[in-house]
């Protein structure tokens, strides 16, 4: 008898877990994040490619294990430490065989390191999720949420979410100056490309907005020509790649003018656009000021700034990653990442515009209620 009464309140208990957990996970707000290797969390792990990040000394500081994820870092990446400001679990990759039952009301992750706005960009690596194929994933992903808590609650549940999307710098350094006389530099001079892949992004963010993306966090790109693989490679008198900075100069303002009609053709904010490149140049011209020794030597590498080749167990490590803007030859560390995602949090409208991140959760959670 004693014993029935002990396994039917162990059996009331996990129930109510359950409940509690389920509950809490439907209270966070959903997020997804598309795009490239910057946000990418390891669906490249899951992929014939060259372009994966699952092997040491990549993930040296992720708790608790210590242990490559497919993370490019060291430890967390942007998309981690804005699921912590949500208040909910850090994201899945899509491909996971993990991401089921609780797991999809959280959302999931997209991203696929090598991809650019272009289906042509990072033609080398090979089988990478381009923006198509992130985009019909998403589809497939809100008919397993269909399935699981019934058509109206899946659409409320995208419609809440907030979404990130990162992708822009390899249509520059993996399509356009990927090699001397690209098919690209063929085609377009430097402005007119900028102005296609503009026009090619927006409709992109079209394409979200049709799918049922409401609050769109769209990313520049960072300061291509400071990044240590460009330093190692295009530099001049160790200063950075005039010619990639002065693309990322035209790219930037040209994404916020684009994000500001889209957002005025739909009539409401459904689109932030986040200066990047105006984040990373904070640390990259005054490195001290944040903490860091320096900006134009990678954590992580070999050559010249450490900025050749892969981060390989073979690779130059540095013992203290915070003190390193960048963990390897063109991604962030940690400690940057989350200095980017504190200037997302709480940017002037110089970073963030038309608001910044912390402006658009205090809104949304008075119309979510």
């Amino acid at each position: 008898m004693a014993s029935s009464l002990v396994f039917c309140s162990w059996i009331i208990f996990m129930v109510m877990a359950l409940g509690t957990l389920s509950t809490q996970t439907e209270a966070a707000r959903a997020f997804f994040v598309f795009g490239d290797s910057l946000v990418d969390n390891g669906n490249n792990n899951y992929l014939a490619t060259t372009a994966r990040a699952d092997s040491p000394p990549y993930g040296i500081d992720f708790p608790p294990t210590h242990r490559p994820t497919g993370r490019f870092s060291n430890g967390y990446n942007i998309p981690d430490f804005i699921c912590q400001q949500l208040g909910t679990d850090l994201l899945l990759p899509y491909l996971s065989p993990q991401l089921t039952g609780q797991q999809l009301l959280v959302g999931a992750n997209f991203a696929s390191a090598g991809i650019g706005i272009l289906n042509d960009t990072g033609i080398q690596f090979v089988n990478i999720i381009r923006m198509y194929r992130q985009f019909e994933y998403f589809e497939e992903y809100q008919r397993k949420l269909a399935a699981q808590i019934g058509a109206e609650q899946a659409k409320r549940r995208v419609n809440e979410a907030l979404v990130l999307i990162t992708v822009g710098g390899n249509d520059f350094v993996n399509n356009y100056y990927l090699v001397p006389f690209s098919a690209r530099s063929r085609q377009y001079n430097l402005p007119d490309y900028v102005k296609y892949l503009i026009s090619e992004f927006e409709k992109l963010l079209q394409k979200l907005y049709d799918l049922g993306a409401r609050r769109v966090l769209v990313t520049g790109t960072g300061p291509l020509g400071c990044v240590p693989a460009e330093l190692a490679t295009r530099g001049t008198n160790g200063g950075c790649s005039a010619e990639l900075q002065r693309a990322a100069s035209l790219y930037n303002p040209q994404l916020v003018q684009m994000v500001r009609g889209l957002n005025s053709k739909i009539g409401s904010d459904i689109f932030i656009a986040a200066n990047t490149a105006l984040m990373h140049n904070d640390f990259i011209s005054n490195p001290q000021a944040y903490g860091f020794t320096t900006s134009k030597v990678a954590c992580c590498g070999q050559g010249p700034n450490n900025g050749l080749g892969l981060c390989t167990v073979a690779s130059n490590l540095c013992p203290n990653r915070d003190q390193y803007a960048f963990w390897d030859p063109f991604h962030p560390s940690e400690k940057a990442n989350k200095i980017i995602v504190q200037q997302i949090l709480s940017g002037s409208n110089e970073m963030m515009y038309p608001m910044n991140l912390s402006t658009v959760l205090a809104l949304d959670s008075r119309t979510m209620t």
